[in-house]
């Protein structure tokens, strides 16, 4: 059950985009499984990739068609990773490109796959196949819902973010589209995310946008601090609702577009938490007072990896000392743990390195009790600061992941 309002809001169409779907039987009857993007020509795509050095077959592919030009189509099946599946698998990514090329009219290049699901089993290449022509049949505006759903493994809920903007008195579209419950820490879970804007944006800031924007949202989330074969992030910026196209970081558009994208991005990495696998509780780690941004990433993860901080949440014990060892084994160099003050929400539970003077263990287990936790923790190094999110590890992501095969 997921942690939160995980509700799908009112998804915009982004005009340029098509979006079709289909049940392929992939792995599981029934279900959509089998997703296509339909960019209109002229799109600009850009995408972020897995840093898994066992990255998965359509990860390389994905990665080299884009090195070419800009992609029409993407396709995503899930059920099946195609990751760990040698010559095989990098042959199957390859038939699938090659089939929907030849069915919509143009390249193999500007198609990129994308794969989600078991890792070490080879694509039902067949089942899939002969499923692109009737989602590309499918294929409308309006059909974001069908793609979130489609995309889903062990997702409870589909995952979305929708936002409309004005530049310069047109009026813009931003909406994507997430999954992920489990194997979640990307690192550019199993994570695939895909964003469209129909504002008009050169091919060189559409990717240092993804870049950016990823790096405050997807970048800083973990479940269960596994890195997947398979993490990928498109961003597509049509131009199709008109206007000057956004070509330098010093037009004032992109900075607008910039804060778009970095909330509806958020919105779907934290959505991925609120439904982690068996999550209860939805956390934010905010550390400050870091003498740089990544030694506060590090201490954040450090935490938010930590099974023995996630399970004492769980049981809203608050084992305020597994907090203080995980800051303590973060790798920050030459910490003084004198400085260290640390929060449960608004209750101080650590100060100066040791126990808050005023602190109680009754009002720590109430904010404890809570499905939103804050964990904030203050190093009295300087002025940086970050944020992770995670959830809390409960007998049900055991039992998920135990099971998940069967």
């Amino acid at each position: 059950m997921a942690v939160g309002d995980v509700s799908m809001p009112q998804m915009h169409v982004v005009k340029g985009v098509k979006i079709g779907s289909a049940e392929a039987y992939v792995r599981y009857q029934n279900r959509r499984d089998l997703v296509i993007f339909e960019f209109a020509e002229g799109s600009n795509v850009a995408g972020v990739f897995t840093q898994n050095a066992f990255c998965a077959a359509p990860v390389h592919i994905s990665k080299a068609h884009l090195k070419v030009g800009n992609p029409r189509y993407l396709v995503i099946n899930t059920g099946n990773a195609n990751a760990g599946t040698g010559p095989t698998g990098m042959a199957n990514a390859e038939a699938t490109c090659e089939k929907l090329a030849s069915l919509a009219g143009v390249s193999a290049a500007e198609v990129l796959p994308f794969s989600t699901g078991v890792i070490g089993e080879q694509l039902p290449i067949e089942r899939l196949v002969e499923g692109l022509q009737p989602a590309l049949d499918s294929l409308e505006e309006d059909a974001w819902l069908d793609a979130a759903t489609g995309i889903m493994t062990t997702d409870t809920t589909p995952k979305g973010a929708s936002e409309q903007f004005v530049l310069d008195g047109i009026t813009y579209t931003m909406t994507g589209i997430s999954k992920g419950a489990g194997m979640i820490r990307p690192n550019m879970a199993t994570m695939l995310g895909y964003v469209a804007t129909d504002a008009p944006i050169s091919r060189e800031l559409v990717q240092q946008l993804l870049s950016e924007a990823v790096n405050v949202s997807f970048n800083r989330i973990t479940v269960d601090g596994d890195t997947s074969t398979n993490d990928s992030c498109i961003f597509v910026a049509t131009g199709h609702s008109g206007g000057q196209e956004i070509s330098a970081t010093t037009d004032p558009r992109y900075t607008a577009v910039a804060d778009v994208l970095t909330r509806v991005m958020k919105r779907l990495a934290q959505l991925i938490i609120r439904d982690g696998e068996g999550a209860t509780k939805f956390i934010t780690v905010a550390v400050e007072g870091g003498a740089n941004t990544q030694e506060c990433c590090d201490v954040a993860y450090s935490i938010a990896h930590s099974p023995l901080v996630k399970t004492a949440i769980f049981a809203s014990d608050p084992n305020w000392g597994r907090i203080l060892a995980a800051i303590g084994y973060a790798g920050v160099p030459n910490l003084n743990v004198e400085n260290i003050q640390v929060w449960l929400g608004d209750v101080q539970i650590c100060k100066d390195g040791g126990a808050a003077a005023d602190y109680t263990e009754e009002a720590g287990a109430t904010e404890m009790q809570k499905t939103e936790i804050t964990i904030r923790v203050d190093l009295g190094r300087g002025d940086a600061k970050d944020t992770v999110y995670t959830c809390d590890l409960s007998y049900d992501y055991v039992k998920i992941n135990a099971d998940y095969r069967s």
